[in-house]
């Protein structure tokens, strides 16, 4: 069973903090901005140029939260591409819904992530985006598994998360920060070797784009045949 150091209890999903509610779901995107000292929208519009979207991509995106990223997505689609977000926190997919009201090739549902999807190969690319650490490691893989079945030959996923660190050996202000804002599941999340992991799950030709100091990555893998 995980567990973020040989001395804790065993991870579970109680240890999770990435299904957001209530107030904090209603303003999270100010909160947001707020943590990252307004750099935030600079970022994810970097992190999407990234992405290398285009034109006619269909996209998933796992875990879609207030709608802000999907909204950036769709500037890079045409008519013929389209976006399928998944959630499950009212608040966020009201908030989602709302803002992507006016795009109709983009559609909010409500749908657990770590469950069995509904899809089989009809998406080119899918986005996670500082999601999947907040899941114990078998419901990550399960995560992965569907992405797989819902990908096309050679279609991308694209986990945007925190980057693989030794947490013990990093500046002790981040340290002090990352363990007081984040939950023990992040700390198992940084110290696997995802790439290993992508590779064992069926993906391949990996890239990887860094931001904030390399703490935060953006990693692309590939469906093997």
């Amino acid at each position: 069973m995980d567990t973020p150091n040989g001395n804790q209890h065993p991870l579970s999903p109680d240890d999770s903090k990435v299904e957001v509610t209530g107030a904090e779901a209603r303003h999270y995107d100010v909160l947001m901005n707020l943590i990252t000292a307004g750099t935030y929208p600079l970022f994810i519009r970097r992190v999407v140029r990234d992405m290398a979207i285009q034109p006619e991509d269909r996209i998933l995106d796992l875990g879609s939260g207030s709608g802000r990223n999907a909204c950036l997505m769709a500037r890079y689609l045409s008519d013929r591409g389209r976006i399928v977000g998944l959630d499950i926190g009212k608040e966020m997919l009201a908030q989602a819904r709302w803002r992507c009201r006016h795009l109709r090739h983009i559609t909010m549902e409500k749908q657990r992530i770590e469950e069995a999807l509904p899809y089989r190969e009809e998406f080119e690319k899918a986005f996670i985006s500082f999601v999947l650490h907040g899941f114990v490691q078998e419901d990550r893989l399960h995560i992965v598994e569907n992405v797989r079945r819902a990908l096309k030959p050679s279609g991308q996923l694209l986990i945007l998360d925190w980057n693989e660190f030794e947490l013990e050996q990093t500046f002790w202000p981040i340290r002090i920060a990352f363990k007081r804002m984040e939950c023990p599941l992040a700390i198992d999340f940084v110290r696997r070797d995802w790439k290993a992991i992508l590779r064992e799950q069926g993906f391949g030709n990996f890239e990887a784009h860094r931001y904030y100091f390399d703490y935060v990555r953006l990693l692309a893998a590939r469906k093997m045949a």
